[in-house]
């Protein structure tokens, strides 16, 4: 056994992978504020294939050195947009056919491990602020929520985290 060099793992180059088929998964970030975070959820959504990042409100955009730090140049490879209001980002998915599940703990939420995947849908997933969560005003917008089993002491995972996890989860489901 040996460990892999990175010409050796076969990765796609940015003019394939934008013509590779991707998954029906968006993801959008609600006021995330940290960089790193979004630069994660970039290098994660580039492993995964998914069709695109929405960045809404206070979410930092490309290019920027600290969100280039994580990505490692996945701001390249994903498709992004910036919306400046989550409401209009949320009903422009919804317009288009998208299922919009909020990652959120709320009083209707589903346990992820609970919910079914079908591949006949397309998802928007929701993630938001690493303080407050998803935007209070726009919770009436979601056809789902969505969050991940803890057994833990702690109440929340970190925002990438908790985005590699659900990207995981419909990757599987998905591709």
């Amino acid at each position: 056994m040996k460990k892999l060099k990175l010409e050796e793992l076969g990765r796609i180059d940015i003019p394939t992978f934008k013509k590779t088929e991707k998954i029906p998964l968006v993801i959008v970030l609600d006021n995330v504020r940290s960089m790193h975070n979004v630069g994660a959820i970039f290098r994660t959504g580039d492993a995964f294939l998914i069709e695109k990042i929405v960045l809404c409100g206070i979410t930092p955009i490309p290019p920027h050195r600290e969100i280039h730090k994580a990505a490692l140049g996945a701001t390249e490879s994903v498709e992004w947009i910036y919306e400046k209001n989550i409401d209009d980002a949320l009903i422009k998915l919804s317009k288009e056919n998208f299922q919009i599940i909020g990652i959120e703990q709320t009083t209707n939420s589903k346990k992820l491990n609970d919910f079914t995947i079908e591949n006949h849908y397309k998802y928007a997933l929701v993630l938001g602020n690493e303080v407050d969560g998803l935007s209070e005003n726009a919770l009436n917008l979601y056809d789902e929520f969505l969050e991940i089993p803890q057994l833990g002491t702690k109440h929340s995972l970190n925002v990438s985290v908790c985005g590699g996890i659900v990207m995981w989860e419909f990757f599987k489901n998905l591709s």
